[in-house]
């Protein structure tokens, strides 16, 4: 057995050789532009010449660790002041390697080498990890860990807002009080605080469905869906209904998103030219509007930003018949930003003199992940930053909480010993398999593609990757790829935001959160004062 220093010889050199086989230099600004073609790399990433001339002294890191000591010294005197507002940013499918690989692309767009970079809420003070299996699941679902971090309750995969009492697809189980849960929106409303939901999904994806609905099936988000798992709807309410009849949904005052099919019926077309999906005859946003007089309903960028917010009671945004658009293949003078959707509900929010509670989700961060195209997963993280350093600068560090999660992992990881600057989205240049192959950076566990020849062998992918929408390869084969079990990252700023450190359930989230601003039925800070 190889004892540790003959194992980083062999790696050190093996990186020289590989790398002496590469050809020419170029600069690092040409390597890491927007452009993710992967070119030819440098010999010099292996000795030293890509490594910034700063690093090579001593002193350089003396002074940063200094700087960083600075810092954590001054939060020995943490904020324990009472938070009017809150914020829970949602990065689904987040996982600690997708904001590291986020973090490097986000540098590397800005023709730096990119692993010094930082992402917005990296600099927040306060930072820990959250467990996030699920009652009957090592590996969770988006549904059950909705539930976790805004109802405070672990519960089954695919539940939502229900305990683990509830079965799947159990509708009689899930009307028993007994197994029903209330959301932190719901505990903020209770308080007389302003809410809203925000994301890039749909509005009655799993993820925002977790503030709103109670349900033992997170497929049923219209009496469609309903039906076609064998469920009478009349007796279990599909989802987007309880988002605009029931409590707390028909009173959050602003909700943005996509998904506008669930909610009108099969025999209208929507403004974005597909038929509405709902079997029985209602007309949703109809109702909506006749429950919500001074409210608006708004279905693109330009509709969001006209609105003006000090006189409407009320906004519903819909813009997209399913999913939202990735932000890299979005029309941007049709489809607004998260950032912008974030600047709206905050902006409207906060002119609640009690002061609010938002969830706002970066939610197809998932999806790339899951599709394996690791190009649109870190690109939506890097939009994801940028609304929540948005909502930092929008608000009162002295009185807003903002609290940022993921709901689960993905499979991806970031291996190999690439050189420093190494474009995050190409090819490896300083290692290859055992058939002499380069591979890429950036590989995921499970998912459609691996790569392999007639035999077996893989395949160069030199002149394959490239393209935004790349699939990165998977060592076993499935439809599309799957969730993680690790634990994922939290960062707070604001009031009690020290109180999200260390380890710790997933669902206990919620709770500090209560706990900050005195909401809820639970330990509050009020309590002790």
């Amino acid at each position: 057995m190889l004892c540790g220093k003959q194992l980083i010889l062999i790696v050190v050199l093996a990186v020289v050789a590989l790398a002496t086989a590469s050809d020419g230099v170029h600069d690092v600004r040409e390597l890491t532009g927007a452009s993710l073609v992967q070119p030819a790399f440098s010999t010099d990433v292996a000795i030293g010449k890509y490594t910034p001339p700063e690093e090579m002294d001593r002193k350089f890191w003396y002074d940063l660790a200094n700087k960083e000591l600075a810092a954590r010294l001054k939060l020995t005197q943490p904020n324990t002041k009472k938070a009017k507002n809150l914020i829970l940013f949602l990065g689904d499918g987040m996982s600690l390697s997708t904001v590291t690989g986020a973090r490097i692309l986000k540098g590397q767009r800005q023709g730096h080498t990119g692993e010094e970079a930082s992402l917005s809420f990296e600099t927040f003070p306060h930072t820990g990890l959250s467990r996030t299996y699920c009652s009957n699941a090592q590996v969770p679902d988006s549904a059950c860990t909705a539930t976790a971090y805004l109802c405070g309750v672990k519960t089954n995969i695919i539940n939502i807002g229900v305990t683990a009492a509830v079965s799947f697809n159990n509708c009689t189980e899930s009307q028993d009080p007994a197994n029903r849960l209330t959301s932190i929106a719901e505990w903020a409303q209770n308080a007389g605080k302003a809410t809203g939901i925000v994301t890039t999904t749909t509005l009655t994806h799993a993820s925002p469905s977790g503030a709103y609905a109670k349900t033992a099936n997170r497929m049923w988000e219209c009496d469609t869906d309903v039906k076609d798992y064998d469920v009478d709807p009349k007796t279990c309410i599909d989802m987007a209904t309880q988002l605009i009849t029931q409590i707390p949904g028909k009173n959050f005052d602003v909700m943005l998103g996509g998904g506008m099919g669930k909610f009108l019926p099969k025999t209208i077309q929507d403004v974005h030219g597909n038929q509405g999906e709902r079997s029985d005859g209602i007309n949703l946003l109809s109702r909506w509007q006749a429950q919500h007089p001074g409210g608006v309903l708004v279905s693109n960028r330009n509709h969001l930003l006209s609105v003006n917010v000090s006189s409407v009671k009320s906004i519903i945004g819909l813009f997209q018949s399913d999913l939202m658009d990735f932000n890299m293949e979005a029309d941007a003078s049709y489809q607004p930003t998260l950032s912008e959707m974030t600047e709206v509900t905050i902006k409207k929010l906060s002119q609640n003199k009690n002061g609010y509670f938002a969830f706002i989700e970066g939610g197809r961060i998932d999806h790339g992940n899951h599709y394996n195209q690791a190009g649109y997963a870190l690109d939506e993280t890097l939009e994801f930053e940028k609304a929540i350093k948005l909502a930092r600068d929008l608000t009162n560090i002295e009185d807003t909480l903002i609290v940022v999660t993921s709901d689960h992992g993905h499979t991806l990881s970031i291996a190999g010993y690439p050189g420093r600057g190494t474009p995050i989205l190409g090819l490896n240049n300083h290692d290859r398999d055992v058939n002499g192959v380069k591979y890429t950076v950036l590989n995921y566990a499970a998912g459609p593609k691996n790569y392999l020849d007639k035999k077996g062998q893989r395949i160069d992918l030199t002149n394959k990757i490239g393209a935004n929408d790349f699939v990165f390869p998977s060592y076993i084969t499935k439809d599309i790829g799957v969730h993680s079990g690790e634990d994922v990252g939290i960062f707070a700023s604001g009031p009690q935001s020290h109180l999200f450190t260390g380890m710790m359930q997933q669902s206990t989230i919620p709770h500090l959160m209560a706990y900050a601003a005195c909401i809820g039925n639970g330990p509050k800070l009020c309590d002790a004062k």
